[in-house]
């Protein structure tokens, strides 16, 4: 009798547990920075580098580690790690180097247990349904953003930011019973192969390339390249749009609801772009299933580009329906694409090497370039520029990932023209 396919638990599992690991710490954090100004007297640059400082270790670190461990073990280390930082924000006081400090336990939590381990586990459980299964599992991030979004404003309202920070630190430990009962890193511990078929795939039985392989290779840079551009672009919009509202409220600062009228503009838009990055990850990944990952992607990449005009043109406090609606489409297709054409062009044995790579190089870009921003609202005291900058990157993006050839010469291999002048 034909087993049951356990791989539509395991991407309903990884739904839940990327969501807790990344969805909640990751879109909830830029919530708090106005209190930390507003609290502790720092200026945004401090603030926002703490991020970046951080993920430099990640570059050397990742590589070393990811392989070598199962996703599971990663996942449960890295969640661990991700909730002592939440915590420790909370408990903290004025002191910046602390701050930063903390961000070091975030970030690497942040990159062993986020996107590397879930991708590797959706794609070794899948092969024809990978999209569709990778866009499952990326609205995770987007729905427990979303509820996250939903509970920071009455906890930080009602109990202070500290014991807010302290429950969502909590909260990240609730991802540890699935991971430990339900999760699996490949179908072949169920006795099962990939999309359930009665036979492995060929891909499974491919040998790993090698860092030196996948380094040497242009479409691999290009890849890095395109998706830096991007994962920063989107960084910087997620980091500082509350700033950005900030600079265009229409109510006065001295009006007493000043403040829970700033928040709960961030709170809807925060919302409305985690709500429809659901429906774009759902979309984009059936797309990637029928249609070119490539062009999929630089469609998803030119799209986020065009919301930041608009983001430019809000008025709060009122909602801004179409800046949120459009930039959380885009983003929940942008971050997902990344391991589902990497799987493609070098293989699924290969995705968690390829990933070690482009994923920290992508969290220095997702970090460093808000801090850049942040430097350039200082310097023109306007957002224009610094936005209009991050329009450009975004656009870059799509450009680099155009640029991937089709098909890509391997060292050493003889075109057919080449070969039959040879043998002339």
């Amino acid at each position: 009798m034909k087993k049951p396919f356990y791989g539509w638990v395991i991407a309903v599992a990884s739904f839940l547990t990327f969501g807790l690991a990344v969805g909640l710490p990751y879109y909830n954090m830029p919530f708090f920075f106005d209190y930390f100004v507003k609290t502790f007297h720092w200026a945004l640059p401090q603030i926002v580098l703490g991020f970046p400082l951080a993920a430099l270790p990640t570059v050397f670190l990742a590589p070393l580690i990811i392989h070598r461990f199962s996703p599971r073990k990663l996942i449960l280390a890295g969640t661990l790690l991700t909730s002592v930082a939440l915590v420790s924000f909370g408990r903290m006081g004025a002191n910046i180097w602390i701050y930063w400090g903390i961000w070091v336990l975030y970030a690497f939590g942040y990159t062993i247990s986020g996107p590397i381990p879930h991708q590797i586990i959706i794609s070794q459980w899948f092969r024809k349904n990978r999209g569709k299964a990778m866009g499952v599992l990326y609205v995770g991030v987007g729905l427990v953003g979303f509820l996250g979004s939903f509970l920071v404003k009455p906890l930080t309202e009602h109990l202070g930011f500290h014991a807010a920070l302290m429950i969502l630190g909590g909260m990240v430990l609730l991802s540890w019973p699935l991971v430990l009962f339900v999760l699996r890193d490949h179908p072949s511990s169920k006795g099962l192969n990939a999309d359930g078929a009665a036979t492995p795939a060929p891909e499974v039985s491919a040998k790993a390339h090698s860092f030196l392989y996948l380094m040497s290779r242009p479409s691999f840079w290009l890849l890095v390249i395109g998706s830096g551009c991007a994962v920063g672009a989107i960084s910087a919009v997620n980091f500082l749009m509350k700033f950005v509202f900030d600079s265009h409220m229409t109510v006065s600062r001295m009006d007493p609801n000043f403040q829970p009228l700033l928040n709960s503009t961030w709170r809807a838009a925060s919302m409305i772009i985690l709500a429809s990055s659901v429906g774009g990850r759902l979309i984009i990944g059936a797309f990637s299933d029928r249609f070119s990952k490539k062009w999929v992607m630089v469609i998803s990449y030119v799209l986020s580009a065009s919301t930041i005009p608009i983001l430019l043109s809000v008025a709060p406090p009122a909602t801004p329906w179409t800046f949120a609606l459009l930039f959380g489409f885009a983003m929940g297709a942008d971050y997902m694409l990344i391991p589902l054409l990497a799987a493609e062009r070098f293989g699924v044995n290969s995705l968690g090497r390829a990933m070690a790579i482009i994923l920290p190089t992508n969290t220095i870009s997702q970090t460093w370039f808000p801090y850049l921003i942040a430097l350039l609202k200082k310097n023109f005291d306007s957002y224009s520029v610094p936005m209009y900058t991050v329009f450009g990157v975004a656009l870059m993006s799509g450009v680099a990932i155009a640029l991937i050839p089709r098909h890509e010469k391997e060292a050493g291999e003889t075109r057919p023209q080449e070969a039959a002048q040879a043998s002339a």
